[in-house]
C-alpha cells in the first residue's frame, strides 16, 4: 500500500495547481514549426507551435492532453519559454531528463520551476509524459532551422 500512498503524495497541491493553469494554450496561426509528441506508455500528447525572432522564442502555443504531471511540466515550460534561446531550451530538456533519470540537478532558470517534478523520479512510467513538452519544443526548434551553439 505504500506505493499507492507515494503516488498520491506525488500529486501535491502545487502539481495540481500548475496542471490547472497552463499558459499559452492557444495554438499559433503561422508558427515557424509545429510538433506533436505522444507518450506510448500513457497516451499523453502535446502539440507545440513556435515562432522565432533573433534566435529567441517570440511566440509559443501548446495543446496539452496529458496526466497532471505532464500538464504541470507544460505549465512550468509555458511560463518560462517566451524569450528563451534554443540553447536554454535544449539545456532545460537535458537537465530535466537527468533530474528524473539520474538524480541530476534542477534545470537552470528560467526553467527551475521544474523542480516541483523531482518527486516523480521514482515513477519511471511518468517520465515520458513529463518530458513531452520540452521534447516537442526541441524538435520544433530543430525543424524551424534554429541551431544551438
Amino acid at each position: 500500500m505504500s506505493g499507492d500512498s507515494d503516488l498520491i503524495n506525488l500529486y501535491s497541491g502545487r502539481i495540481l495547481e500548475l496542471a490547472s493553469d497552463i499558459p499559452h494554450l492557444t495554438r499559433l496561426e503561422n508558427p515557424d514549426a509545429t510538433v506533436k509528441k505522444r507518450s506510448p506508455l500513457c497516451g499523453s500528447t502535446v502539440t507545440v507551435d513556435v515562432t522565432l525572432r533573433d534566435g529567441r522564442i517570440a511566440a509559443y502555443g501548446q495543446d496539452v492532453k496529458a496526466c497532471a504531471l505532464g500538464q504541470a511540466a507544460a505549465s512550468v515550460v509555458g511560463r518560462a519559454i517566451v524569450g528563451t534561446t534554443v540553447d536554454q531550451v535544449v539545456q532545460a530538456r537535458d537537465a530535466l531528463f537527468a533530474m528524473l533519470k539520474h538524480d541530476g540537478p534542477v534545470p537552470q532558470a528560467p526553467f527551475d520551476g521544474l523542480e516541483v517534478l523531482r518527486p516523480a523520479a521514482g515513477f519511471k512510467n511518468r517520465h515520458a509524459s513529463i518530458l513531452l513538452t520540452l521534447d516537442a519544443t526541441c524538435e520544433a526548434l530543430e525543424q524551424s532551422g534554429a541551431r544551438s551553439s
